[in-house]
């Protein structure tokens, strides 16, 4: 059997759209993949798709909650569903300093050691493309860096 042809070349199509569009594309498109895969992952644990009424259900959703998510191309908003009973939560996507990038991590790390302050910090990281750290976030790292360099001390 062979493949129906159509009229766009694809690959000429996504280079059409990359060289016209913002430089937010990458961003949204990856934005909008995340959150399609969290949509499935909670139709999965409901036992039945969003708004299909089924008896097989097991659970209904109800409702999004936004959380911010750090990449290399910028915060990505991430709607998280909701479930009526229980909770979902995608500790692969959203697990607490895991997912954190490395080098952001190392760049936090090198602007700890060379004295640099929080307010400083701030204005690097969001000129790397990310909305920002509170001051807690930064302690928290800088404190499990103090933590590292204490277990490395040889007495």
């Amino acid at each position: 059997m062979t493949a129906v042809s159509s009229i766009y070349d694809p690959a000429q199509f996504l280079n059409t759209l990359l060289g016209q569009s913002s430089p937010d594309l990458l961003r949204e498109l990856l934005e909008g993949f995340v959150n399609t895969i969290l949509s499935a992952q909670a139709d999965q644990v409901c036992g039945a798709p969003h708004g299909a009424r089924d008896e097989a259900r097991t659970n209904r959703r109800n409702g999004y909650r936004h959380r911010d998510l750090d990449t290399r191309i910028g915060t990505l908003d991430v709607a998280v569903p909701k479930l009526r009973e229980g909770s979902f939560y995608p500790e692969w996507l959203l697990a607490r300093q895991r997912r954190s990038e490395q080098a952001l991590v190392s760049v936090v790390a090198t602007c700890y050691l060379l004295g640099v302050s929080t307010r400083r910090m701030d204005k690097l990281v969001k000129a790397l493309g990310i909305t920002g750290l509170s001051k807690s976030q930064v302690s928290v790292m800088a404190g499990e860096l103090d933590q590292l360099v204490a277990d490395f001390d040889v007495p």
